[in-house]
């Protein structure tokens, strides 16, 4: 590899990828299996509960993000359930709000994505595919803005639920990919060290060591 070719990958941001096929595998197969759960769980929802408007929407195209962050990356700080859960859920009260003040307009879009994302700052849940969601209940089809604050519930909260179901059991069939990432804290065991018994007494010659 030439060293103009290198400096190129560097300033693009093209790391080397150490992950394994299996690993890639995995996380792909893992995505299809979340987004059509996903999918099928809010059709039936949507068949067997009484929905308004809207009801033929059975996914937000931002959970293909999401699906992307809890199956390829399920140890990750912006994949854990919280994000998941409050990304979505805050950024889509955002954005249904500034639609209803502002209408469907370039400006209340605008507002809709920064606003969500200083609220997932101060919430602690920092979601990417939040701002997505924000933006969709803007500039969405007719179907999504005359849903008003149903959006939250149906169908963002049902995606949500389904997404998350599907990446803890899925996550949860390789002991690798425990899912939340605090499940594989739970199961790792704790070094022990060994502490000597008799008093340690550390002297000037010590001290003068150290700082050499």
């Amino acid at each position: 590899m030439t060293h103009a070719l290198k400096q190129l990958m560097l300033w693009l941001g093209i790391e080397k990828n150490r992950t394994s096929h299996s690993e890639k595998v995995i996380s792909a197969f893992g995505a299809m299996v979340g987004i059509l759960v996903t999918i099928l769980m809010t059709k039936w929802l949507s068949q067997h509960i009484a929905i308004s408007a809207g009801s033929e929407l059975l996914i937000i195209a931002s959970f293909g993000a999401t699906a992307v962050l809890v199956f390829a990356v399920p140890h990750g700080a912006l994949s854990q359930p919280w994000q998941v859960i409050g990304g979505h859920l805050i950024s889509a009260a955002v954005g249904v709000t500034c639609q209803y003040l502002l209408g469907t307009t370039p400006l209340a879009a605008a507002i809709a994505v920064g606003l969500a994302v200083g609220l997932m700052y101060y919430t602690r849940c920092i979601h990417p595919p939040g701002g997505a969601t924000a933006l969709n209940a803007v500039m969405g089809v007719a179907g999504i803005t005359q849903l008003g604050y149903s959006y939250l519930l149906f169908p963002v909260l049902i995606n949500v639920i389904a997404i998350l179901l599907v990446a803890i059991v899925f996550n949860a069939l390789f002991h690798w990919r425990r899912y939340p990432v605090h499940l594989s804290r739970l199961v790792t065991e704790p070094v022990q060290l060994e502490v000597p018994s008799e008093d340690v007494s550390l002297t000037t010659e010590d001290f003068n060591a150290a700082i050499r």
